[in-house]
């Protein structure tokens, strides 16, 4: 019998479809699931929390975690803005499993997060589901090393049809509105994380000569800008046409590699631009003496990244996987809202993958976790009798 399980349900009726995921997703497995996983896709809260809570009696697993989203990713096949009900069952067997719920309180000079369980030696990875209109998730996860060094997180921005407001959560037998939910695996498990950014190098690597915050003044000796145009008009059309419709860049990860190609950077945002200054604005702080390339996105540049990445796991086999794909996938990326379930299935041979599309997607990049954007972050799971081998 399996040790991992999926499932996925459609249609009006939300109770029904949550019966009927749950069903699927603990059918192959031969006992009672250690840990479930719901997603749920609907427009009505009060009619998502009553299928929640359908789905977590019904999966009567030790652990339950979920969230709302606006599509969930099961069954091997994504589905996007319809009512829909996903859930991913797992049985490991001897596993610590410490589920939580995060809570913010404001002091007098800053925001406290609360309810983080303490760190053990033997956690292997953290899974975080959260509200973005209500928890500060870039703070924590970018902050999340200083006080949990050495665990990933992984999982997903939940979202609602809704709006702010109509986010759930589900952590156990509760449904909660704010804040963020998970549970940390430790013990014997042996797991593998991987964020696939998506995006592809151009132009040349540079170094940071000038910068303060997120503006960079000078690359490579050049007022930033002045760089940013003569790279842009050295490229194809086509690659003109992709920096056009937004242009990244690459912070490099490692800076004694020899070289930076794709996969090498953590992929941020260029939010904008001064003409005055010749300065440019991005998505995160870089300090000056980093490594830095611009990159752009597009279907290709995402398919080839992910099939590269998992041709390089570093798992030797996969049983299960938990799959947060970015809502910017799916469709409005790809010819269909599959395309990277089926990646993921048939690159790692998984048998239960099981997730939901994402308002923004937590994992590991370079050793330390970040929140993205259009990414697919990926926690895989190796066999129950390998954990000896990893030193688990």
């Amino acid at each position: 019998m399996a040790r991992f399980g999926d499932g996925v349900a459609t249609g009006p009726n939300l109770l029904g479809a949550a019966e009927t995921a749950v069903k699927q997703a603990v059918a192959p497995l031969d006992r009672r699931p250690d840990l479930a996983c719901v997603f749920v896709c609907g427009d009505d809260p009060d009619l998502v929390t009553e299928a929640a809570h359908r789905a977590m009696r019904a999966a009567d697993a030790r652990t339950v975690l979920g969230c709302t989203a606006s599509g969930v990713i099961g069954g091997s096949r994504g589905v996007e803005e319809t009512s829909a009900v996903s859930a991913w069952t797992a049985v490991l067997p001897d596993a610590r499993l410490e589920p939580f719920r995060l809570e913010t309180m404001r002091t007098d000079d800053r925001l406290m997060v609360l309810g983080m369980p303490e760190a053990q030696d033997d956690d292997v990875v953290g899974v975080l589901l959260a509200d973005p209109y209500s928890f500060p998730v870039d703070a924590f996860v970018e902050r999340s090393g200083d006080v949990l060094p050495g665990l990933p997180l992984v999982g997903g921005l939940a979202g609602a049809n809704g709006g702010p407001g109509s986010v759930r959560l589900f952590i156990d037998d509760e449904v909660i509105d704010s804040g963020a939910v998970g549970v940390v695996l430790g013990g014997p498990i042996v797991a593998a994380t991987l964020v696939s950014q998506g995006a592809r190098p151009i132009g040349p690597t540079m170094v940071v000569t000038k910068a303060e915050d997120n503006i960079l003044y000078e690359l490579a000796g050049m007022p930033a800008l002045s760089k940013l145009e003569q790279i842009v008009a050295e490229l194809s059309a086509e690659e003109q046409a992709l920096a056009a419709g937004g242009l990244l860049i690459g912070v490099a990860m490692d800076e004694y590699a020899e070289e930076h190609e794709q996969g090498d950077f953590l992929v941020r945002g260029v939010v904008g631009a001064d003409t005055d200054e010749s300065a440019i604005a991005i998505g995160d702080v870089v300090e000056v003496g980093r490594t830095v390339r611009f990159q752009v996105r597009d279907a290709s540049a995402a398919e080839d990244d992910l099939t590269g990445l998992l041709d390089r796991f570093d798992l030797p086999s996969v049983e299960g996987a938990l799959l947060f794909s970015c809502n910017a996938r799916g469709r409005a990326m790809f010819p269909t809202s599959d395309h990277d379930i089926e990646v993921v299935r048939r690159a790692l041979t998984a048998g239960g993958v099981g997730g939901f599309f994402a308002a923004g997607e937590i994992g590991p990049v370079g050793g330390r976790n970040h929140v993205h954007g259009f990414t697919a972050s990926i926690l895989a799971f190796g066999p129950a009798d390998a954990a000896s081998a990893h030193g688990e």
